[in-house]
């Protein structure tokens, strides 16, 4: 198996079982306490993950992008806890949420001039439609 298509097998698993240790958690503690709680682990846990030293040689643009980067995702993770904790289903919210990927694809068409192709266009359309689904 090719190693990016393993590390994408290991993302898959992961971000599953975080879906549904995030409702888990909102049932007990706001969408706010939960993020907080999620950063906390994450750093605990990161140089068990990571313990290269190259997460401390970086450019400004870097960090910049970065920092970027973890602001967004916590907003995320801000929102996604918060709906599951305001009465959103762990079976809707999370499959919902994992469509992000369709913004993925218009960013990268518009701003860094990638295309797709045919089939690859009928799949966004496709997700699409099950955003409709999941939110009827």
């Amino acid at each position: 198996m090719a190693a990016w298509l393993w590390l994408a097998v290991v993302v898959l698993i992961s971000w599953g079982v975080v879906g549904l240790l995030h409702k888990l958690s909102t049932n007990h503690i706001s969408g706010e306490s939960a993020t907080i709680w999620l950063i906390v682990g994450f750093v605990l846990f990161l140089p068990f993950v990571y313990p290269g030293k190259a997460v401390f040689h970086f450019p400004a643009r870097g960090i910049a992008l970065g920092l970027l980067s973890g602001f967004i995702n916590v907003v995320a993770t801000w929102a996604i806890l918060a709906a599951l904790r305001n009465g959103g289903k762990a079976s809707v919210v999370s499959p919902f949420c994992a469509l992000y990927p369709i913004v993925v694809v218009l960013v990268a068409l518009l701003i860094l001039h990638e295309s797709i192709n045919l089939l690859q266009g009928v799949g966004v359309v496709r997700a699409l439609v099950a955003v409709g689904v999941l939110a009827s």
